[in-house]
């Protein structure tokens, strides 16, 4: 029995990693993992050292877990800027850590492959091993929950995020008629507008669509990171090789406007759930993103039966659209007692405000009440 770790996913086969994966969400495929390596998304030069984690037995891979060795903190969607700034305040080394997640990608789902309690059993024994500082698990599963509760000195994390649900909705006016009046005026006020002004949308898969195409679609991604100073997390590159390994799992949705593109929302999508990833444009349009980035996804969604949306972190915005808030989990493990002691007492007033905001936030909500 051993805990292994490799520095590129391209060191362990497709199959066998693969075979470890409860479900078939697109971001924890082999290819989409070496796909952010084999790009030069994920690099050590840019704070993102592959580390992924396995444990074999007599030969075979029981459990992994995919992760990173960080110094620095970005791109990751759970923010933990302050807890490295009060380390160096203090003389506390606090990077390198290590990171279980997918880069880049607020996604709930499998985090601790296969049968992994003895792999998170030698975490803290590995952490001290390589000089990290911690370990951090992003976005986990109700499984992923209840191992690492029964794990020693792992803190839990609440953050929220809003999904839309699809009810077995017919069409988009099917949706609108269990709002309130008032704000299904206001959507579909929303949806006319951009109409009128004349754009066009259409869907495409990964291998539908030319280089040309897959330029204008990195243009637009990378413009949403250019307009605030800030280099964009993935690159070009990384949109042509997804399309040829995993192109059925890719949904792009094209904005055109009297014949020429103007904005795009990229999308990945498994069997329940459609997955708004990435969205940029060429020009301000009011009232597009709306549009591109949730109205249109709804509208997929319903044709293709999915049962829901994540449109992605944040956005408050969209609980008015009828997107619900939905927590989302973390864990931590911190070396140093002292910082984990400060961390636990402001995680627990974190949760506690997090899990109120749920309750609130419920009450901007759009749907009739009693529906």
């Amino acid at each position: 029995m051993s805990l292994l770790h490799l520095s590129s996913l391209a060191d362990v086969s497709a199959a066998a990693w693969d075979a470890l994966l409860p479900d078939d969400q697109p971001f924890l495929r082999h290819a989409f993992l070496l796909t952010l390596e084999e790009s030069g998304s994920v690099r050590p030069e840019s704070g993102w050292q592959p580390d992924h984690l396995i444990w074999r037995e007599q030969g075979e891979i029981r459990a992994a877990l995919p992760g990173y060795r960080k110094r620095n903190s970005w791109g990751e969607y759970v923010f933990d800027h302050a807890w490295a700034d009060a380390c160096q305040r203090a003389g506390i080394p606090y990077y390198p850590k290590w990171l279980g997640a997918i880069p880049f990608s607020p996604v709930t789902g499998a985090r601790l492959l296969g049968d992994a309690a003895s792999l998170i059993a030698q975490l803290p024994d590995y952490l001290h091993q390589h000089g990290l500082s911690s370990a951090h698990i992003n976005f986990t599963t109700p499984h992923a929950n209840g191992l690492l509760a029964q794990a020693e000195d792992w803190l839990p994390r609440l953050g929220i995020q809003y999904h839309w649900h699809n009810r077995g909705y017919r069409d988009f006016q099917d949706f609108l008629d269990t709002l309130m009046s008032r704000k299904r005026k206001q959507l579909r006020k929303e949806r006319e507008q951009v109409a009128s002004s004349g754009f066009a949308f259409e869907w495409y898969r990964g291998d539908q669509l030319r280089e040309d195409q897959w330029d204008f679609v990195y243009t637009c991604y990378a413009n949403t990171y250019a307009v605030r100073g800030q280099r964009p997390y993935l690159t070009r590159d990384f949109f042509s090789l997804l399309a040829e390994r995993m192109p059925h799992s890719i949904r792009v949705c094209i904005a055109s406007l009297q014949g020429q593109q103007a904005a795009m929302a990229f999308c990945l999508v498994d069997n329940n759930t459609l997955y708004g990833r990435y969205w940029g444009c060429l020009a301000e349009f009011d009232r597009l993103h709306f549009e591109t980035c949730f109205y249109q996804g709804m509208d997929f969604a319903i044709a293709e039966g999915l049962q829901r949306f994540d449109a992605g972190a944040q956005g408050e915005h969209k609980l008015v659209r009828g997107f619900e808030p939905q927590l989302t989990h973390s864990w931590h493990y911190l070396s140093h007692p002292g910082l984990r002691d400060a961390v636990d007492d402001f995680l627990q007033q974190e949760r506690a405000g997090m899990r109120a905001w749920a309750v609130e936030a419920r009450e901007s909500l759009p749907y009739r009440r009693g529906d």
